[in-house]
């Protein structure tokens, strides 16, 4: 019981990041923008936390300096492919791997360091329920406000005239610019919005997940919450679920291990990985589905009068 209650309560934990980029990346692609640098934005930001938290002992700075960084990261890649309709791909692609160099470039000096110790979060009287009380009550408070955050963002897009507004653009921008909305404004705050859940993303790895920094922090968890969106739909529940699901893939491997599974650990460390590439292919089988779900924008620059 209590090794699937520390089961659980890891998935959550490693499911967060995921989320938090997750819905960050959806609101870009909601807006038609299709931002591939997500890894190198958690990259930088999770520096930046890092570096932070070191120099000050706050967290709350620390989360505050990640998304500050994947906004100005964001706000980077919205100037080149909204300001200068550069390619939405290439420009995704250089940006994470610029984000990588410079992360890796700036975090040299506070390789192998480690921050000290943080602190326990655990919602009184809650948290002693047998199973669900480790696994639930005993979260960051940041795998909280991802789960806020997905009902926010659901509100956000399917309750509120902005957020129509939002979908709009990302079905149409030619109707919304007809209609007197400013699209390529309203795509930027999208993408610098994004930009900043990526960036608490990153700072989450580096400063509560594993309070350490290393050169490639992030390990491909960009990519996965790239591949998010399309695995759910499009739809902010379905990215927490997705995340979660990947997280427990992420987490089974050590558990595996710890039982003595007879199973070589470069196999099970493959699992997230592979699991991706194999939705990925199953979505892509379907281009009904896809046209159905994907906004018909997304990826297409817009010029407005052209």
């Amino acid at each position: 019981m209590n090794e699937i209650a520390l089961l659980l309560a890891a998935t959550i934990a490693s499911g967060t990041p995921l989320a938090l980029a997750g819905l960050g990346l959806l609101l870009n692609e909601r807006a038609g923008v299709l931002n591939l640098g997500a890894e190198g934005m958690m990259l930088v930001a999770a520096i930046a936390g890092f570096a932070t938290a070191h120099a000050t002992g706050s967290d709350t700075l620390a989360f505050a300096a990640g998304a500050a960084a994947g906004a100005g990261m964001a706000l980077i890649f919205g100037a080149l492919v909204i300001g200068l309709n550069t390619n939405q791909y290439a420009t995704g692609l250089a940006l994470s791997i610029f984000g990588a160099g410079f992360s890796a470039f700036v975090g040299a000096g506070y390789v192998g360091q480690r921050l000290s110790d943080r602190a326990q979060w655990a919602i009184p009287l809650l948290s002693d329920i047998p199973l669900l009380g480790p696994a639930l009550f005993r979260q960051h408070p940041l795998a909280w406000l991802a789960i806020a955050l997905c009902v926010v963002t659901a509100l956000f897009l399917y309750r509120t005239r902005a957020g129509l507004v939002l979908r709009a653009i990302g079905e149409s921008p030619e109707s919304a610019h007809a209609l007197g909305y400013p699209v390529r404004t309203l795509r930027l705050l999208a993408v610098m919005g994004g930009g900043a859940l990526c960036g608490l993303a990153g700072a989450f790895l580096s400063v509560v997940y594993a309070p350490m920094w290393v050169e490639g922090l992030v390990a491909g968890r960009g990519w996965i919450a790239l591949a998010l969106t399309p695995f759910a739909t499009w739809r902010p529940a379905r990215v927490l679920l997705g995340a979660y699901l990947f997280g427990g893939l992420t987490m089974l491997q050590f558990w595996m291990q710890t039982a003595g599974v007879p199973i070589a650990s470069y196999w099970l460390a493959m699992a997230p990985y592979v699991a991706t590439i194999v939705v990925l292919a199953i979505i892509s089988r379907n281009p009904l589905w896809i046209r159905i779900n994907m906004p018909a924008s997304l990826g297409r620059p817009f010029h407005p009068g052209g």
